[in-house]
């Protein structure tokens, strides 16, 4: 932690050093994008970005799970969607999933998780029809295939957000559908044209 905190304590000075003007993030927030994805630490937005203070509002969740829409219900995740939206009006929602992600895998291999039951509460949110593994996914240490299904299945599911699907049908916002691999870098996008992940 020591680390963590003796960067935080040169951030002014990195920032005025990169050029990084802070001042004005004082009068608000125009983010250009809702990024949506895991807690996971070795997904970073920005850095996969290189995205600036204010560039991205973000959601991270345990296995990038948007929770279905509930009038009657809230959520932190909701509000989150929906203040992005509704408030500051992005143009854009990414979901990222990841590489070897736990969450999913753990889903996909059907792992005990008794001994963190709101793990086990939270992770009943994703699809277990879409989770559902075969052969491969089995042996596949990366969950490349379940969690791009996963990632597919969250973007249905924000269509179904009023104000999204409104947004939808003005054409004032797009949805996109990101695969991180942790050991590589490479970002990978859903291409609606073709049904598959490829390079960004």
């Amino acid at each position: 932690m020591e680390p963590l905190i003796d960067r935080a304590r040169a951030f002014p000075q990195r920032a005025g050093d990169t050029g990084r003007e802070l001042t004005g993030l004082a009068a608000g927030q125009t983010p250009q994008a809702l990024f949506i994805t895991c807690s996971d630490s070795r997904v970073v937005p920005a850095l996969i970005t290189s995205a600036d203070p204010g560039d991205l509002f973000e959601l991270r969740t345990a296995g990038n799970i948007v929770p279905e829409y509930r009038a009657d219900g809230s959520s932190g995740e909701t509000a989150t969607i929906e203040y992005a939206v509704e408030v500051l009006g992005v143009r854009d929602i990414v979901v990222c999933g990841h590489s070897h992600c736990g969450a999913v895998g753990a889903v996909v291999r059907g792992e005990d998780l008794s001994v963190v039951p709101a793990v086990r509460a939270w992770l009943r949110h994703a699809d277990q029809a879409v989770l559902r593994a075969d052969a491969a996914d089995l042996f596949d240490p990366t969950v490349a295939g379940p969690v791009q299904r996963h990632v597919l299945t969250q973007l249905d599911r924000l269509r179904g957000y009023p104000g999204i699907a409104r947004r939808l049908s003005e054409g004032r916002i797009r949805l996109r559908g990101w695969f991180y691999e942790i050991h590589t870098g490479l970002v990978l996008e859903h291409r609606a044209d073709s049904g598959l992940f490829l390079p960004l």
